[in-house]
C-alpha cells in the first residue's frame, strides 16, 4: 500500500517536473523571440526612441539681417519675441493641453490644432511652435524648393523686400543638443551649433525723404515715388495710408482687420508698386514728344482752343470751357490745354503715341526687384483687336492723347518717365537695394545703375517740352504753381484723371468716384538731380492736391542737400502773416 502510494507520488512529481520544464522552455522561447524582435527587427527604431528619451534638440533661430537706409539709419531691426512650444511625444492629453493653452493665450483651440497638424511628419522630439513668429511659413512655402531647409514655425518675408530678399536676410538657424533625465529635466549640453546672422540690406531709400513724403500725404490716399535722375535709385517709395506690419505678426484682432478691409482708401495695397492709374495730363509729355519727333508740330505750331473739339458726332471738351484761345506748345503744356493735344493726337494716331510711350518703357513692369509689380497699359490698334475683337475708332485716340481712355501707368513708371525727360534720353531701371553686406560689414553684392532704354529723342524736342514744364510751375497761369520753390527751379506737369464718366462738379460725387490728382516734376531745372511722381487718389485736381505734396518732398530733399535752409521754429508771437501763394489765390487749381 505504501509502495503504491510512493509510486503515485513519484509519477505525480515527474509529471510536474515535465510540465514545469515545458513551461520554462515556452517562457524561455517567448523571451528569446521577444528579445530577437526587439534587438533585430525593432533595434534601430528603439535605439532612436531611447536616445530621444534622454536627448533633446533645442533649436535656436538665427537673427534676420537688418535693413538700413542709404545713410546707414536703421529701417528694420530684430526684436526679441517668445514662443510657446511643445514636444509631441511628451503630450499625453492633446485636447486638454490645447484647452488650457487657449485660455491663457486667448486663442481658439482650433488654431492650436492647426499648428499641431502642420508639425506632423517631423521627429516627435522636435518642438512644435504654437504661437509666435511674424510671417510664419505656410504649407505651400514649405513644399517649395527654395524653402527646403525651413521648418514649420519658421518665419519668412511675406511681401516687399522681406520676401524678395528672403534668402539673404534669413540667416542659418542653430541649436543645442541637451541631455535630460526620465522626467525631462535638463542635465547637460552635449553639443551646440551657433546660428549665423543673416545679411543686411542697405537701401537706396532716404529715411528723412521717405518720412517727408508720408507726412505730406496726411490722411489722403495715394502714392509718391522719388528717383535719382542719373542712376535710377529710388529715394522714397511711399504708399498712403500705410498700416502697422506688426499687427500681422500674430493673430490680428478681428475689428482691426475689418477696419482695414472696409477702408475705402485701401491701406493694405502698395500703391507705389501696384497702383495703376490713368495718367491724365502728365501723359501729354509723351504726346508732345511724339508730335515733335514726327515733325507734325514745332514751337511755332498753334491751335485755336474754343473749349471743345468735335470729331464726327463726338464732342471732346477742354477742362477750360471758355477755351484758351490761340495756343502754342509751351502754352498748351503750361495751361494744360486739352484741345491742343486732341488735335495733335488725332493727327498722330494711337500707334505713334504708343510707340513713343514704349521708348520710355511704359506699358510693362520696370523690374524694380519686388514681386507683383504692375505694368500699366499702353493701348494700340492691335491691342484692342486682340482684346475686344473690335477695330480702333478714330474718336478713341482723343482720350489717349491726354492720358485717359484705356491708358494706365503706375507711380514708379511716372517717376521713371520724368527722370528720363529730365536727363534727356536715358531710362534707368529703378531699384531699391543699393548693396548687401554680411554681419561683419563686408559688401557681398552691390547694385549698379542699369540702362533700360535710350528713347532716341532729339535734344531740341526735349528742350521744348522741358521749357513747357518749367512754365507749368513758374509762370503765371501755370497749373503747378503750388510746387514752386524760391531757391530751386522746379519743372513739372499736373494731371487729373477721370475715374468714371460723371455729371456735375466733383463735390457732388461720392469719394470713390472723384477724379485722381497727379503731378510729376524734376529739379533743379538746369542740372536735374531728382524726379518725383505723386498720385492723390480722388484728389480731384493735380495742381491743388498733388503739386503741394511734390513741393514738400522736393523741399525736404534740397534741405538735406543744404540748398534750402530749414526754417527756424518760431513762437506764435514772432510769426508774421505771410502773403498768399499762387495756390492760395486760386491759381493752378484747375488741372
Amino acid at each position: 500500500m505504501n509502495q503504491q502510494r510512493y509510486v503515485r507520488d513519484t509519477r505525480e512529481k515527474g509529471r510536474r517536473v515535465i510540465w514545469g520544464a515545458i513551461f520554462a522552455v515556452v517562457i524561455f522561447f517567448v523571451l528569446i523571440t521577444r528579445l530577437w524582435y526587439l534587438q533585430i527587427l525593432q533595434g534601430d527604431s528603439l535605439r532612436v526612441q531611447s536616445e530621444s528619451n534622454r536627448l533633446r534638440f533645442v533649436p535656436v533661430a538665427a537673427s534676420r539681417g537688418t535693413i538700413l537706409d542709404r545713410n546707414g539709419k536703421v529701417l528694420v531691426s530684430n526684436t526679441p519675441s517668445f514662443s510657446v512650444a511643445v514636444i509631441p511625444q511628451e503630450v499625453k492629453e492633446k485636447d486638454a493641453l490645447f484647452a488650457s493653452l487657449a485660455r491663457y493665450l486667448q486663442l481658439d483651440p482650433s488654431e492650436l490644432q492647426e499648428r499641431w497638424e502642420k508639425g506632423k511628419g517631423r521627429a516627435k522630439y522636435y518642438p512644435i511652435i504654437l504661437l509666435g513668429y511674424l510671417g510664419e511659413i505656410n504649407e505651400q512655402e514649405l513644399e517649395a524648393n527654395h524653402f527646403r531647409s525651413y521648418n514649420p514655425g519658421d518665419y519668412v518675408g511675406k511681401s516687399g523686400l522681406e520676401r524678395s530678399w528672403e534668402e539673404m536676410l534669413h540667416g542659418t538657424d542653430g541649436g543645442r543638443q541637451i541631455e535630460v533625465d526620465a522626467r525631462g529635466r535638463y542635465l547637460r549640453t552635449l553639443s551646440e551649433t551657433k546660428p549665423a546672422v543673416g545679411n543686411s540690406l542697405v537701401l537706396t531709400i532716404d529715411l528723412v525723404l521717405q518720412q517727408a513724403a508720408e507726412k505730406a500725404f496726411g490722411d489722403r490716399a495715394g502714392a509718391a515715388v522719388v528717383v535719382d535722375v542719373n542712376t535710377g535709385e529710388i529715394l522714397a517709395f511711399a504708399s498712403s495710408p500705410s498700416f502697422d506690419p506688426a499687427l500681422f505678426s500674430g493673430r490680428m484682432p478681428p475689428d482691426i482687420w475689418t477696419a482695414y478691409l472696409e477702408d475705402k482708401r485701401h491701406p493694405l495695397e502698395n500703391k507705389a508698386l501696384k497702383g495703376q492709374y490713368p495718367p491724365g495730363s502728365t501723359f501729354k509729355i509723351i504726346t508732345a514728344l511724339a508730335g515733335l519727333e514726327s515733325g507734325l508740330i514745332d514751337e511755332r505750331t498753334t491751335v485755336n482752343c474754343t473749349g471743345a473739339y468735335e470729331v464726327g458726332t463726338d464732342v471732346f471738351k477742354c477742362w477750360d470751357k471758355k477755351g484758351h484761345g490761340r495756343v502754342d506748345l509751351k502754352r498748351a503744356i503750361r495751361e494744360s490745354c486739352d484741345v491742343y493735344f486732341y488735335q495733335l493726337g488725332e493727327r498722330l494716331g494711337v500707334d505713334r503715341i504708343a510707340e513713343m510711350a514704349r521708348r520710355f518703357g511704359l506699358g510693362a513692369p520696370m523690374g524694380i526687384g519686388l514681386e507683383n509689380e504692375k505694368g500699366g497699359l499702353i493701348p494700340t490698334m492691335a491691342w484692342k483687336q486682340e482684346k475686344f475683337k473690335k477695330k480702333w475708332y478714330r474718336g478713341e485716340t482723343m482720350p489717349v492723347s491726354i492720358g485717359q481712355g484705356y491708358t494706365l501707368l503706375t507711380p514708379i513708371q511716372l517717376a521713371t518717365m520724368t527722370a528720363a525727360v529730365a536727363n534727356e534720353g536715358t531710362v534707368y531701371r529703378p531699384y531699391l537695394v543699393k548693396r548687401v553686406i554680411d554681419p561683419d560689414g563686408k559688401v557681398i553684392k552691390e547694385t549698379k545703375p542699369e540702362v533700360l532704354y535710350r528713347p532716341q529723342v532729339r535734344p531740341n524736342s526735349f528742350r521744348l517740352v522741358k521749357e513747357g514744364l518749367l512754365a507749368v510751375v513758374n509762370e503765371p497761369r501755370g497749373t503747378g504753381g503750388a510746387a514752386r520753390l524760391c531757391e530751386v527751379r522746379v519743372a513739372g506737369k499736373t494731371g487729373s484723371s477721370q475715374v468714371v464718366k460723371q455729371r456735375g462738379p466733383n463735390r457732388e460725387v461720392a469719394y470713390q468716384y472723384r477724379d485722381h490728382a497727379l503731378f510729376v516734376a524734376f529739379a533743379p531745372y538746369d542740372k536735374p538731380a531728382v524726379a518725383v511722381s505723386v498720385v492723390i487718389e480722388h484728389g480731384e485736381h493735380g495742381g491743388a492736391a498733388a503739386a503741394p505734396v511734390a513741393g514738400a518732398i522736393l523741399r525736404a530733399y534740397f534741405e538735406q542737400k543744404g540748398v534750402i535752409k530749414r526754417p527756424v521754429p518760431q513762437t506764435v508771437d514772432e510769426t508774421e502773416e505771410e502773403a498768399p501763394t499762387g495756390a492760395d489765390r486760386g491759381e493752378g487749381t484747375h488741372q
